[in-house]
């Protein structure tokens, strides 16, 4: 393959070739960095143009196995449909490239990624934007702005851009930013737990269940990043972002195509219909903001026009749907930037009203309902062990892995008041639940236990993803698992007019719609763990952003305050909720507890009914079962075996004499438990000078005899009766 251009960006090279592939598409970009290829094309239906006011932009990003070498796993060996992390930066690449499509833009619009060679240390979602861009830019689609990604980590205090995947793993920070030369269009944040300690368990028993196996226990902290912190980092990503995109646009000018004369959708407001509704309907108007909930306020605007239509005749339905929106939207937005109130009456830094019950599912490991406003999220949690963690592959990672931790995001239509069937994941909710996902995280050590999240939205008007994160943390709490910190999270809005502009805590969904930036944060109350922001006008500055994030730390620390009485008022499922407890033991007893080839520990376990767990390094024991009693005997259990004297053991010689107990009875013979603890077999043969048919006729369990040792057969020892 011949590239066009090779462009130099901080820590890596990408090549570009454009026009000997996928031909047929309005453009198309093969990208080269390192031993990654990705292949982007856009394609356009010309013809048609969607008059609904939404743009028609599709984004699928593939991956294909055979890039890494791999064969599909499971029953099908064909991809089938996507995974989330494909679902994810899906949705980063249509989040980044929406913006710049012009207004009134009708025409379906597709653009597909495709990964042909994928290496272990590329950042593939970093390339598909770049790649996608590229293949925007220099189609034949009016769009003469690139955009692209820049990640940034921080090791040992340094910040490094555009981090191979081995280094991001010794990360305490993963920074995702996208935007133009100019312009900051959506940010990507989480705090990691820096480099992971592997600690390998003993496997006591092949045979045994799989939770008692070797499992990687890894050290985390919740490792929030202050707020000034945060945005230092950001103006140094932020400038080099900037200026790889000045030298993409020099690069790519040569490689453009004559640009297509498409139609755009005619988006003209009837002026004549707007005053109208100014002039008469005005309390109309503010009665329908008056209604929080989406489908209230739907049905407000909707009764308006028809009242309106029954003395207008000739008007134009979806013109008077356009203009009634369009001056609902100048009377949020007034209010907020003149009046200082938002829609609901409250205050630009007040939060909605927020009410916790923990618990509410009895049958449930744990579970909390948390309300803010018209937000409502039932977040349920259930624990498992090692072997019920999510099994998953990566093109840039060897093997399976294995996820411990899962939060799955659920938004029916009706929490919206929406007649709408429940189907399948849509990309939305992937998205909202791995942001609640990274949120909590960095606080948690779940120590080889498996914990599922479950967020069901039940009403949502603005912010149900921090809803998840609140309900989720309290959620953690009332299953008893232990976190390093307090998380709640809070979603930010603002609105401007170019000169002024005011920031909003805890929007709700009129807002959402109607504002200028929809920026969530979460954290505890000294720092940030997740962070997402879209922003839609051309950009934001570095001010705003500390402005709306420090408003944000206000919001989140009210929240928090009430999140902590909530915890201290938590009963327990005592009934359902398994339970585990960790000590330490002494390594040197680690023999004694697992016993002859897992015996003793099997017993333990069946007997108990739980999981042990033992680091042979350090002597860490885990216990988990199905209540607190099994947990509690089986503690005891070990407990007694390590605090028992121990019997120094014996070198036997043939000929001698030792007493013994019988310890258990078998068709060919006994076995005889020495003083040392030791187990010798007497063979039926050798129990009397006389024949013995039946070995129960002459010994019983737990007699004690005397017995000779006769010989050594490997690690076993044949004995007579003395």
């Amino acid at each position: 393959m011949k590239y066009d251009i090779s462009i130099e960006l901080t820590n890596k090279t990408e090549e570009y070739n454009f026009g000997d592939v996928a031909r047929q598409a309005n453009g198309s970009a093969w990208l080269k960095s390192g031993d990654t290829v990705i292949l982007a094309t856009v394609v356009i239906d010309e013809t048609e143009i969607v008059k609904d006011d939404f743009l028609p932009l599709t984004v699928q990003y593939i991956e294909k196995t055979y890039a890494s070498g791999k064969i599909p796993g499971g029953f099908f060996k064909r991809e089938t449909k996507p995974s989330d992390f494909e679902t994810l930066t899906s949705r980063i690449v249509d989040r980044s490239l929406r913006p710049l499509f012009p207004k009134g833009f009708g025409h379906p619009t597709q653009i597909t990624i495709m990964v042909f060679s994928a290496d272990a240390e590329s950042d593939l979602q970093v390339l598909a934007l770049n790649a996608a861009s590229a293949a925007l830019y220099t189609s034949d689609i009016a769009i003469n702005t690139s955009v692209s990604a820049i990640r940034a980590a921080k090791i040992d205090d340094e910040i490094v851009l555009n981090p191979t995947l081995s280094e991001l793993k010794k990360s305490s920070l993963d920074l995702y930013l996208s935007g133009t030369k100019n312009d900051l269009l959506m940010i990507e944040m989480r705090t990691l737990g820096g480099e992971n300690i592997d600690m390998a368990n003993v496997i006591v028993d092949p045979m045994l269940d799989p939770a008692m196996g070797a499992a990687i226990i890894s050290e985390h902290k919740s490792n929030a990043i202050a707020e000034d912190e945060l945005l230092k980092v950001l103006e140094i990503t932020q400038k080099a972002l900037f200026s790889s995109n000045a030298k993409y646009e020099v690069s790519f000018s040569n490689f453009q195509k004559e640009t297509l004369e498409l139609d755009l959708k005619a988006h003209l407001l009837n002026e004549d219909m707007m005053s109208y509704v100014r002039d008469f309907h005005m309390d109309d108007i503010k009665s329908a903001m008056n209604q929080m909930a989406k489908s209230e306020r739907s049905t407000a605007l909707r009764q308006l026009r028809k009242k309106i239509l029954l003395t207008k005749e000739g008007w134009d339905e979806l013109e008077l749907k356009d203009s009634i929106e369009k001056v609902k939207k100048e009377q949020v937005r007034a209010k907020i930037l003149n009046e200082k109130i938002r829609a609901d009456g409250r205050a630009l830094t007040e939060i909605r009203p927020i009410s916790i019950s923990t618990n509410v599912l009895p049958n449930a490991h744990s579970s909390c309902l948390f309300t803010r406003g018209q937000t409502q999220a039932l977040v349920v949690l259930t624990m498992g062990g090692a072997k019920d963690a999510q099994m998953f592959e990566t093109l840039t990672s060897e093997g399976t892995q294995n996820e411990n931790f899962m939060l799955h995001y659920n938004f029916p239509g009706f929490c919206v008041g929406e007649a709408s069937p429940i189907v399948g994941t849509k990309r939305r909710e992937l998205g909202h639940g791995n942001l609640a996902k990274r949120a909590l995280e960095p606080i948690i050590n779940l120590d080889g236990q498996t914990v599922r999240l479950v967020s069901e939205i039940l009403e949502s008007n603005g912010s149900s993803s921090m809803a998840t994160v609140c309900g989720g943390y309290l959620a953690l709490k009332a299953a008893d698992i232990e976190t390093s910190d307090i998380i709640a999270g809070i979603a930010m809005g603002m609105v401007s007019d170019g000169d002024n502009y005011c920031i909003l805590s805890d929007i709700m969904g009129l807002e959402d719609h109607d504002g200028d930036m929809d920026f969530k944060v979460t954290g505890s109350k000294d720092g940030i763990t997740t962070m997402q922001m879209d922003i839609k006008l051309g950009g934001v500055s570095l001010e705003i952003l500390k402005e709306a994030l420090y408003q944000a730390k206000e919001g989140r620390s009210h929240i928090i305050d009430i999140m902590i009485e909530a915890e201290s008022k938590i009963e327990f499922n005592d009934g359902v909720l398994p339970n585990t407890d960790f000590f330490h033991i002494d390594p040197g007893f680690i023999g004694e507890i697992i016993g002859q080839a897992g015996k003793t520990i099997r017993e333990m376990i069946e007997k108990f009914e739980v999981a042990i767990d033992i680091n042979k390094k350090d002597g860490k024991v885990k216990i988990t079962g199905k209540n607190k009693t099994g947990v509690s005997g089986a503690r005891e259990h070990i407990e007694k075996i390590i605090n028992t004297p121990r019997i120094t053991k014996i070198k036997y010689e043939v000929g001698d004499k030792y007493p013994g107990k019988v310890k258990k009875i078998v068709d060919f013979g006994a076995f005889i438990e020495l003083p040392d603890g030791t187990d010798g077999l007497l063979h039926i043969s050798k129990i009397s000078d006389k024949r013995v048919d039946k070995v129960s006729d002459v010994l019983s369990e737990g007699e004690e005899i005397s017995v000779e040792i006769l010989e050594f057969k490997g690690n076993k020892i044949s004995l007579g009766r003395a």
